[in-house]
């Protein structure tokens, strides 16, 4: 029942799309600006149906099975959040890609070439799993709410793809999965360890993607070590002071914080700084940190957190600083308070931020 209460969530966003309908049909090329990474090779007879590549994002890899998070974790699908209890966060150049397999070939066996491939390079296989046993919905994909949280989902969501409805890559990447497959490992680099995800299953549609049925697709991420570009300026004391004495806010983004945690990085010092000269430059200023997150995750989890990181950059200021703490009060908004759509990277980065607020 869940089952098909899930494909036909599917086919009501689709019936919603503005896209004119058509029906996927099986590639005979890849799709326009797709190419591999020089690092995971395709198997052969197969085209690139979905493709993202970032310069430079976080992104998380599961090392262990997903367990249920809690009763009261609900994803921005309303699904029961699943995470697994080991991960290892990375920072790089992102590239996915969804790759329709020639007919016949199961996923074990595309899995498995894909691990040979990793081993021939001197890579490591850090964690494998199949079907059920790798926790979450094992018949879900990218797609669908109100159910339990897939293992896809731990790495896209429905509406995170860049792919247009009705196409290629969105049946491939929002129809039902079977015989679900995955992979996760590192290969060494001069830069780095480069960490690559494979997770390979067969296609199961009886509506516009029916083309795909009983084809394997591989999704495949891999995330390069690149250092960051360093664009984003300090903002001095003074440029604060001009921005609180116009608007009685500042939004700022020199301050850093791993995903999901409050301890503040060593890179967060120079803003803190310029935060802490701002205070002593006006003795009887007395401000609000306020702590704000993207929409990842779930509401009172990011309240939570929004508000550990306040309360992280408040102790610094007082103890490293010298900023009495009766000026400074911290406070954690979360998700509620965007400075721009969630629906992208860019954007969610906007709204991870921490603003110092004029109290007095």
């Amino acid at each position: 029942m869940l089952k098909q209460i899930a494909m036909l969530t599917v086919a009501i966003g689709l019936f919603g799309a503005t896209a004119a309908r058509a029906d996927a049909v099986i590639p005979t090329k890849d799709i326009a600006g797709a190419r591999d990474n020089a690092l995971l090779k395709r198997y052969d007879g197969s085209f690139i149906v979905s493709y993202e590549r970032l310069a430079f994002t976080d992104f998380k890899v599961p090392l262990s099975r997903l367990e249920k998070a809690g009763d009261d974790q609900r994803d921005r699908m309303n699904n029961q959040v699943f995470k697994p209890k080991k991960e290892i966060e990375i920072e790089g150049a992102r590239t996915r890609i969804a790759y329709l397999l020639p007919a016949g070939r199961s996923p074990l066996e595309v899995l498995r070439n894909y691990q040979d491939v990793v081993k021939e390079a001197g890579g490591e296989i850090l964690y494998t799993c199949k079907k059920e046993e790798c926790g979450g919905d094992p018949e879900r994909s990218s797609e669908g709410g109100g159910g339990e949280m897939s293992l896809m989902m731990y790495f896209v969501y429905a509406n995170q793809l860049k792919d247009a409805d009705f196409s290629n890559g969105k049946c491939a990447l929002t129809s039902h999965v079977d015989d679900q497959r995955f992979f996760a490992a590192k290969i060494p680099q001069g830069g780095g360890d480069a960490y690559v995800t494979v997770q390979t299953f067969q296609v199961e549609d009886n509506l516009y993607c029916k083309a795909f049925n009983e084809r394997t697709v591989a999704l495949v991420h891999i995330v390069e070590p690149k250092p960051r570009e360093q664009k984003m300026v300090v903002v001095k004391a003074e440029e604060m002071a001009r921005s609180i004495g116009t608007t009685g806010r500042v939004a700022l983004y020199g301050i850093f914080f791993d995903t999901d945690k409050a301890e503040l990085k060593p890179e967060s010092g120079p803003t803190l700084a310029e935060i802490a000269g701002l205070l002593k430059n006006d003795p009887k200023l007395a401000v609000l940190i306020v702590g704000h997150t993207d929409n990842q995750g779930a509401f009172d989890h990011n309240l939570d957190l929004s508000r550990r990181r306040a309360e992280a950059v408040v102790k610094v200021l007082a103890a490293n600083h010298g900023i009495d703490p009766k000026r400074l009060r911290a406070a954690g908004v979360g998700m509620m308070a965007p400075a721009a759509s969630n629906d992208a990277d860019d954007g969610r980065a906007r709204n991870r931020r921490v603003e110092v607020v004029k109290l007095n």
